[in-house]
């Protein structure tokens, strides 16, 4: 097989979830896909998702929120929706030659203490590196 194939994440904000899932797909399987994230209504990127890939050894805090309107046009193997939001509002990518939905609590929403937000980014991490294994492991 060639070419990698190009994997777009989704999710409202692109700030945490679709990161974190965009850098655990590359960090895992860079020979065989790459992949980007985006948001419906993108916003920055979270600190805490920063931290949270850090400790596991992936560094996205060069990472920008970007539009999914940045991504028109371009041509993907996979578009996939991570929250139910952005499912909703973007409900056919029309370059994405399959369109997938998963979908995972958005650790944003937490309110509570420094260590009870970062419980819930790392639950998130772990929930989507799960998934991302199960999805795209060879």
């Amino acid at each position: 097989m060639g070419h990698k194939r190009k994997v777009l994440f989704i999710c409202t904000h692109n700030s945490a979830r679709s990161q974190m899932a965009e850098g655990l797909l590359r960090a895992a399987y860079a020979d065989r896909y790459d992949a980007y994230s985006a948001g419906t209504q993108p916003t920055a990127v979270s600190p805490y998702a920063i931290r949270v890939m850090a400790e596991i050894g992936v560094d996205i805090s060069h990472e920008r929120s970007k539009s999914v309107d940045e991504f028109r046009g371009l041509e993907f193997d996979h578009v996939i929706t991570l929250c139910d939001q952005a499912r909703e509002s973007c409900p056919v990518f029309l370059a994405g030659k399959q369109q997938l939905h998963q979908s995972f609590e958005d650790p944003a929403i937490v309110q509570g203490t420094e260590d009870q937000l970062l419980a819930a980014f790392r639950r998130s991490r772990d929930d989507i590196r799960q998934w991302i294994a199960q999805t795209f492991a060879p």
